[in-house]
């Protein structure tokens, strides 16, 4: 029998990490070799900090071992108790985050544009047990920052983003990392900028960055001193390393992602059915995923599409099925999430990373063409 052409083509994923040339890594693993210094805000570490920091237009970062660490640091650092209002339709670490905290996240509904939070669901949901608002900039399109504040301020509660999709992303010319009373942003492997593994809150001040520096060491203030319950979260030395290496190309893979995304643009225009999720901000997104709704008249559904594709080698990932609110540890199914759901039914991430080349986006949008013939 012969061999199926289609199976001897290397596999495509729906994203491939962006690294350094190992012989600029090297120098900076001397450097650490040398001082054996390998944590606890060491000098690459601080260089790190400093260096994101100018990078975003930011003030005043803390650096993390990963953006669920970040995360929970800066739930807690904001006091949160009782409830908290956050979107169904995000990764697991979005809630559970929250419950790590102590709180119970309270699913609003999203709206349908840019499959964000939507600010009168997130009104209707207010108690008098409601703490904070946890909205997520969902692939990285911005929230309806001025509305989410808005219902924050007049309400009294607590505004923190997350934010792991937003790095490098800008919204009137300013970082979109500096709404919210704190920000959390990732640099996980998968993300647009990665440090292997870490994450970062952005803070208003210096005295909430010294709170979160002693949340992400145990407590510890001195070595006599423990103020709170604390946890182990600080970044590497290695890792800073790896950051520093990929700041210098981080403008360039954001340039070759929008490259990525323009050649879906326009091939999508003639597949009925398949419609991209646009952030209406292209100039200051960074195209960290490329979402996309399927629905007819396209023949086959999310879920069989995925299949499909992964028959051929291309490999698609459904962000964010099943929503979050299904979960039987938050208490399964609700029905107040029509958006969300319908959302959640259609949605198919397609693969975008700064070195997928025009052939085999071909044979991706080839895929996708197919079972229309």
């Amino acid at each position: 029998m012969a061999a199926d052409p289609a199976r001897e083509l290397p596999p495509i994923y729906v994203t491939q990490p962006e690294l350094p040339p190992l012989g600029e890594l090297v120098p900076l693993l001397e450097e650490i070799w040398e001082r054996r210094v390998l944590t606890n805000s060491g000098p690459l570490h601080e260089r790190f900090r400093h260096a994101v920091a100018g990078h975003l237009g930011l003030r005043h970062v803390a650096l993390f071992n990963n953006a669920t660490s970040a995360l929970i640091a800066a739930l807690r650092q904001q006091g949160v108790s009782g409830e908290v209002i956050t979107t169904p339709f995000s990764f697991a670490a979005s809630a559970h985050s929250i419950a790590w905290c102590g709180a119970v996240p309270v699913f609003a509904d999203i709206e349908p544009r840019r499959l964000n939070l939507d600010p009168a669901a997130v009104e209707r949901a207010i108690t008098p047990r409601t703490t904070a608002i946890l909205p997520v900039h969902c692939y990285g399109h911005p929230c309806d920052v001025a509305a989410l504040a808005d219902i924050a301020r007049r309400h009294g509660l607590r505004l923190i983003y997350d934010a792991a999709h937003a790095f490098g992303v800008t919204l009137a010319g300013r970082s979109l990392l500096q709404h919210g009373d704190l920000s959390v942003v990732s640099f996980h492997a998968t993300k647009v900028f990665n440090t292997f593994e870490g994450g970062a809150v952005i803070a208003p001040d210096e005295t909430c960055i010294a709170q979160l520096d002693r949340l992400r060491n145990f407590g510890i203030v001195d070595e006599a001193t423990i103020e709170s319950v604390g946890f182990n979260g600080k970044m590497s030395e290695f890792n800073a390393a790896v950051g520093l290496l990929q700041l210098r190309r981080a403008h360039d893979v954001i340039s070759r992602r929008r490259e990525v995304a323009r050649r879906y643009f326009a091939a999508l225009q003639t597949i009925e059915g398949i419609r991209p999720v646009e952030s209406g901000n292209d100039e200051g997104h960074n195209f960290a995923y490329f979402p996309v709704l399927v629905d007819r008249p396209y023949p086959l559904t999310s879920g069989e599409l995925v299949k499909n594709l992964a028959g051929k080698g291309i490999h698609c990932r459904r962000y964010f099925h099943p929503l979050l609110s299904d979960l039987p540890l938050y208490g399964g199914p609700v029905d107040s999430l029509p958006v969300a759901r319908w959302a959640a039914q259609r949605i198919v991430c397609l693969p975008i990373y700064p070195s997928l080349g025009e052939e085999a986006q071909r044979r991706i949008i080839d895929a996708l063409r197919e079972p229309l013939a």
